[in-house]
């Protein structure tokens, strides 16, 4: 059951992280373009209309994408210098804190989102030059944060699940 559970969270996290990295090379193809359009204005080339807004709202779409497959795969930044002095099972506690510090950031961040999510939506903010609607580019992280609570409980499943060969 549990590998199934691990799979399944596994793809998911994958997924967006795919997701992430597609959002991120349409991005580069747009600076490309918008760059080369500014450079040729005299033979009646332009600049992207919105390459800047586009850039911001994908970016921050692709870093909430990222974030679950960074969680499953325990790709976090971490400080081990006391690790290999510890006992397995004093490591093992702290994985487990770790885990369920970034799921309590999750938890909040994502919450914190919605809330930015609704608050742009009822004031219908949108952006400067192609009046995107605000909420939307909000709703993307929100879906990047809900994953990444998804894989967080799953870490903090996983971690719990290692005390079981704990020596």
């Amino acid at each position: 059951m549990f590998d199934v559970l691990d799979k399944t969270v596994g793809i998911l996290a994958r997924a967006m992280a795919i997701l992430g990295g597609i959002v991120l090379i349409l991005l580069i193809a747009i600076t490309c373009v918008s760059i080369i359009g500014r450079s040729l204005t005299f033979v009646g080339l332009n600049q992207v209309k919105g390459d800047y807004e586009l850039v911001e709202l994908g970016v921050g779409f692709a870093i909430f994408a990222f974030l679950p497959w960074a969680q499953y795969a325990k790709g976090h930044a971490r400080v081990d210098l006391f690790e290999a002095a510890m006992a397995r099972w004093q490591n093992l506690v702290s994985d487990l804190a770790s885990d369920l510090l970034l799921l309590a950031i999750a938890v909040i961040v994502g919450y914190r989102l919605w809330l930015g999510m609704l608050d742009k939506q009822s004031y219908g903010e949108t952006t400067f030059i192609l009046q995107f609607p605000i909420w939307q580019a909000y709703g993307a992280g929100v879906l990047g944060m809900a994953v990444f609570t998804i894989v967080s409980v799953f870490c903090v499943l996983r971690s719990l699940r290692s005390f079981g060969g704990a020596s």
